[in-house]
């Protein structure tokens, strides 16, 4: 009982801090506007100048303001209706906040990690901790024997298909870091930062983890299973983000090639709806045989 109260208070935690911060990157506004700078490789690069992000670059910003628009319209809610499902029981609904905290994890620690040095640092800090308390809490809530009784419909191979396919999407970073290593510069659109945050979670991180899940999956396992949950539903509001990303891109008059639209939108957007229909088929399999 202590458990479940724990794991409600750092959800609502979570939500609350993430609110905060997407809403403060989302609409804050004021500063003196675009500034060019020279980084510590030589190269000019232009400031957004503006609210919470004033400090990070004119690429960066649009896409760190996307990314809220997506966390505050879209997972706050998402996270607060898996708890409300999850306290009236059900294998699925706990499946669904594990995700969830899932998501909030990445998000968090991406903010933390990846934007200039901001006054919502702390928060950005403080959502991580609390979503990963919560999500271990609610991942160790999850009855693997029960999973196992009831994925005698689970779409195994496909879902095994898209965890390969979704590793196989973050190949790309290894190609970005390989192709500026191998012309002795630094990759495209690092501007200031000292690097990339995107490549160190996606690479240290997502990309064993769908590699495990799925074979793990495809070896029949209940935790492979439970990992395909958490790692789709990811990839579908990644999707999401991706769009909304690319929404403020456009809104900010930046215009992505046809190249950085194939190579860096696309595909997540493709995963995304792919992970959508297939999270569908997931969740059906387990309801109750």
């Amino acid at each position: 009982m202590k458990t479940q109260r724990l794991l409600v208070l750092l959800v609502l935690l979570t939500a609350l801090l993430a609110g905060i911060y997407s809403a403060v990157g989302l609409f804050s506004s004021g500063g003196p506007g675009e500034q060019t700078v020279v980084n510590n490789y030589g190269e000019t690069v232009t400031l957004y100048g503006r609210g919470i992000y004033r400090h990070d670059s004119v690429l960066k910003a649009p896409i760190f303001r996307g990314t809220d628009a997506v966390t505050l319209f879209n997972a706050v809610p998402a996270l607060l209706i898996a708890l409300w499902a999850a306290r009236r029981g059900g294998l699925g609904a706990r499946i669904f906040l594990t995700g969830m905290l899932a998501y909030f994890i990445y998000n968090a620690a991406s903010l933390a990690l990846g934007a200039a040095f901001n006054p919502l640092l702390l928060v950005y800090i403080a959502a991580a901790s609390a979503s990963l308390y919560a999500f271990i809490l609610a991942f160790r809530s999850i009855d693997l024997e029960e999973l196992a009784r009831r994925s005698a419909g689970f779409p195994r191979v496909w879902a095994a298909v898209f965890l390969v396919l979704g590793a196989l999407s973050l190949v790309i970073w290894i190609v970005d870091i390989l192709g500026a290593l191998i012309q002795a510069t630094v990759p495209t659109n690092l501007d200031h930062y000292h690097t990339e945050s995107t490549y160190v979670l996606d690479l240290a991180v997502l990309l064993p983890a769908l590699c495990f899940s799925a074979w793990l999956v495809w070896r029949r396992k209940a935790a492979g299973y439970l990992l395909a949950f958490l790692l789709i539903g990811l990839n579908l509001f990644v999707g999401l983000v991706v769009v909304g990303q690319t929404g403020l891109m456009i809104v900010e008059g930046l215009v992505l090639s046809v190249k950085e639209m194939a190579l860096y939108v696309a595909p997540f957007v493709l995963l995304g709806a792919l992970a959508a229909a297939l999270l569908v088929s997931m969740y059906r399999s387990i309801r109750v045989q």
